[in-house]
This record gives C-alpha cells, structure tokens and sequence, in this order.
C-alpha cells in the first residue's frame, strides 16, 4: 500500500469527501471509553479530523508521507509514518502498548491492507474485551441516472487493483475475526443510515475521479482515462437539466463493526 495515492495526493486531499458526522457517534456509542483511537491508513486525515472531536487522543498512521503531508495538524491529534507491515515493536512504538486502545479506524483502506497481519495488532493493542474494530468503504457515487449511466463507462476499467473487488462487495467477503458489538446482530456489512453526501460541481467531480488508483495506473501506462470525448459525455449529462453548477452526490456507506473480546 506504500506507493498507492502518491502522485495524486493533492487531489485525494481535494476530491475525496467528508464522512457523515453520525458515522462516527454511531461507532464511538460502541466503546465504552473515549481515550485513544488509532486511524488505520489515515491518509490526508479525513477521519482522524472527525475522531479527534470525540477522543481525547487519536493517532493517525498512513504509510505514505506525501499523503501526510496533506492532512490538517490538530493538537490531539497525532501523525505517524509507518512501514508497509509493521512490527509489534514499531506497533507499541509509534501506537501504544498492549490493550490502550479503544477504537480501531478504517476508512475505505482495508482493502489493501495484509488482513492476517493485521487483524494480530488489532487484537493486541485494543482493549479486552470491548475495545472495538470499525471498518468502512463507500462505494459508487450517485448523481442522476444520465451522470451515473457514464460513470458506470468510465468506472468499468482494466486499471482497477483486484483489492476493488472488495469495495465493489461492500466488504461482505472480507474477512473480519471479530465479536458482536452491543445491539448488533451481525459484524456487516451494515448499509450505514446516512450515506456521505456532498455538493459538487463538474471540476470536483473530475477531481474525485482522478483521485482514483485506477486513474494513475491508468497515467502510468499513457492512457488518460478522461478522455476528451468522456469529459464531453459528461458535460452533457450534467447540463441536461438546465442546472450547471453544483449537484448533490451521494456515496453509500458499507459498515463492518466488532469488539476484540476476551
């Protein structure tokens, strides 16, 4: 996961939306204790930001230093650089002993992450028993039927890591070692009640599509993904109804959720 989202860090940072601020009230209600959470794959810090209001400390790991350098600093919360597979050593390091932490974050990462690695830190740094695991992806954004129509075009690429397939599953066939939280009847996916909705004109859109790691595979091997004529598709479906600036777009929010147990 090192090299993934380098080159287009700025526009990670830019495109990528907010997650709804009930996602994340939901998962803290599931842990009894508010003092440290640590973001998994952090990024540019979208979710660190929000946890950050609700825990009193969050650490926020993400192995790429270009994506870190995009995040907002805040005081309680705190960056790290770590390798792609760390070691339980640089897990007490720069995350914390053994049972300190209450909450485990993972937003739209885990895909990509060595699950069998990681799933061991997990159950050893959060606290027994009800130290909890929160996982999430959002999948395709929807805009209009004519704007989606294209989307699916574009989306339907050969450029995509097989890691997607995981997201396209809304994480239903991931592996995921954990108890029921209290009131739950299964660890997920849950289709979360409030989907991430944000207001976007055409030129966001474009960002968000080239934050893609498709879309730089794509770069790399000298296919531009946006293409004059799909850029043209998209200008037309966009405008169809009169309205040319911004749209709502909403992304379904696929949840997994469990505690570590005994």
């Amino acid at each position: 996961m090192a090299n993934l989202f380098i080159n287009q860090a700025k526009q990670y940072a830019e495109g990528r939306p907010d997650y709804p601020p009930e996602l994340f009230h939901f998962i803290a209600s599931k842990t009894p204790e508010h003092d440290l959470a640590w973001d998994v794959g952090t990024g540019n810090g979208q979710a660190a930001r929000s946890l950050g209001e609700i825990y009193k400390n969050v650490i926020a790991t993400d192995t790429s230093p270009t994506q870190l350098e995009f995040a907002e600093k805040l005081p309680n919360i705190r960056y790290q650089q770590t390798s792609p597979v760390m070691t339980m050593a640089e897990l007490e390091k720069k995350v914390g002993p053994e049972s300190s932490v209450d909450l485990v974050t993972i937003a739209q990462a885990m895909h990509w992450f060595d699950l069998p690695v990681f799933y061991e830190q997990v159950k050893w740094v959060l606290k027994r028993p009800h130290g909890v695991i929160a996982a999430w992806c959002y999948t395709t954004p929807e805009v209009s039927d004519s704007i989606d129509k294209i989307f699916l075009k574009y989306y339907r690429n050969p450029y995509w890591d097989p890691q997607r397939k995981l997201v396209d599953d809304k994480y239903a066939s991931i592996d995921f070692p954990f108890e029921l939280v209290n009131g739950a009847e299964s660890t997920g996916p849950f289709e979360f009640e409030f989907a991430i909705q944000r207001l976007m004109d055409l030129e966001d859109y474009f960002t968000y599509l080239r934050s893609w790691s498709a879309y730089d595979k794509a770069k790399q091997k000298g296919v531009e993904l946006l293409s004059d004529d799909v850029v043209e598709d998209f200008k037309r479906a966009w405008s169809e109804d009169g309205n040319y600036g911004q749209k709502l777009v909403k992304y379904p929010v696929y949840l997994r959720i469990g505690k570590v147990g005994l």
